[in-house]
């Protein structure tokens, strides 16, 4: 219940420090599901696909005529928000469309400390 307060991504499998790596070498989909108010105040992973939460159903499940190719390339997804509670939501969504290969690397403040690029 307290893990929101957690430092620590809440889901972890992928570190953001691994995103970041496989994110420049094109192996994975970086998917921030924030507000777009909130991308617009602090900016986004550099490379990420920005889809808010709201709308990840539509954007993501393969079976949708709006999902993004990007989704459709079996790729692993690394998802992140502001702390890594939606995006935990996100990724078990994102599961239970099909995608096989998800991960939360928590917050935005996560791949920053890594040493992940923001782009604004």
């Amino acid at each position: 219940m307290f893990r929101m307060f957690s430092s620590q991504p809440a889901t972890p499998g992928m570190t953001a420090a691994e995103a970041i790596q496989k994110s420049a070498a094109g192996e994975i989909v970086v998917l921030d599901i924030r507000d777009g108010g909130e991308v617009a105040m602090s900016g986004k992973a550099k490379g990420a696909l920005h889809v808010p939460l709201a709308v990840l159903r539509m954007k993501a499940d393969p079976s949708s005529p709006e999902c993004l190719a990007e989704l459709k390339s079996g790729k692993p997804i690394a998802v992140y928000c502001a702390s890594g509670a939606r995006s935990s939501m996100a990724a078990q969504a994102l599961g239970q469309m099909g995608h096989k290969d998800v991960h939360n690397i928590g917050g935005l403040a996560h791949w920053a400390q890594a040493g992940g690029e923001i782009t604004r």
